[in-house]
């Protein structure tokens, strides 16, 4: 599965969860882990049943793991290609904090392989990017399925909050569930303003 060859001592995966929703933050994990676990690809192609599963055993089985978010404020303010870079950067500081509590050691000579064709900027460590990463690399599938499976905990956390935007059903993607809820109630504090403009050009959310 892997198209990259290990030369390093290290191979973390990158991914994110949440690019493209109206609500919730962009959400980022990376992740190392040298044991097959099977079933693991790419997060988009399995039941949130089965991902949860594999959540379970990625964590348990994983060399080390962190995660990263930006919020819904930070993806207004920056946009959300600058906010999911950011999430990434912060991921792999958790996962250096995990790293570094389990071996006392900087994780030295690690490759990280991004999903997508954008660098994560001002990190310590070498990178790759990787198009489609999550379908052809296992250490990103990995990442991919621990990003969707927390920030989908989020947002089921955030409906019971503000339920009535039914988040626990849509995660804050422009379905057309929630588009019908917008127009009925209006946007709350976690939607995306800089989302929203266009996609209600006669009535004003916020």
């Amino acid at each position: 599965m892997p198209i990259v060859n290990k030369v390093h001592s290290l191979v973390i995966g990158v991914d994110e969860a949440g690019r493209g929703p109206l609500a919730g933050p962009v959400l980022s994990a990376a992740v190392a882990i040298e044991e097959v676990i099977d079933g693991v690809r790419d997060s988009k192609r399995i039941s949130a049943g089965k991902r949860e599963t594999l959540f379970n055993l990625i964590v348990e089985k994983a060399i080390a793991f962190g995660i990263g978010i930006a919020s819904w404020e930070e993806i207004d303010k920056w946009n959300i290609l600058n906010a999911t870079l950011l999430s990434m950067k912060r991921a792999l500081a958790s996962f250096e904090m995990d790293y570094r509590m389990k071996f006392r050691a900087f994780p030295s000579g690690a490759i990280v392989l991004v999903d997508g064709n954008r660098k994560i900027p001002d990190i310590e460590f070498t990178q790759k990017t990787i198009v489609k990463g999550d379908a052809l690399v296992y250490e990103i599938s990995a990442a991919s399925i621990i990003a969707k499976v927390t920030r989908d905990r989020i947002m089921i956390a955030l409906s019971r909050k503000y339920p009535q935007y039914a988040f626990e059903r849509h995660k804050g993607y422009p379905t057309h569930l929630h588009k019908i809820l917008l127009g009925e109630f209006g946007a709350c504090e976690v939607h995306r303003k800089t989302f929203l403009r266009g996609v209600y050009e006669e009535k004003r959310l916020w």
